[in-house]
């Protein structure tokens, strides 16, 4: 079963709701995916924090429903 981009978003943003978010489905299979997100959450975070409180916005469903999912994350200035 395949995670729409639109749920991906929502989820983060459900999370980090100051977020700037962009997904971008690489291979157009809703399996794997690329996300840029911004936030203030993760101000005074390491790049690994930062990628791990996504992965727990997720909820569980990376690895599962969503397969593949490449993280760039930054401080919302």
């Amino acid at each position: 079963m395949a995670m729409q981009a639109a749920e991906i978003e929502r989820l983060i943003k459900e999370a980090f709701p100051d977020a700037e978010v962009t997904i971008t489905d690489l291979a157009g299979d809703n399996d794997h995916y690329a996300a840029m997100i911004a936030s203030s959450a993760f101000k005074g975070k390491t790049r690994v924090q930062q990628h791990q409180m996504v992965y727990d916005a997720l909820k569980g469903r990376m690895g599962g429903v969503l397969h593949a999912l490449s993280l760039q994350t930054t401080v919302k200035a």
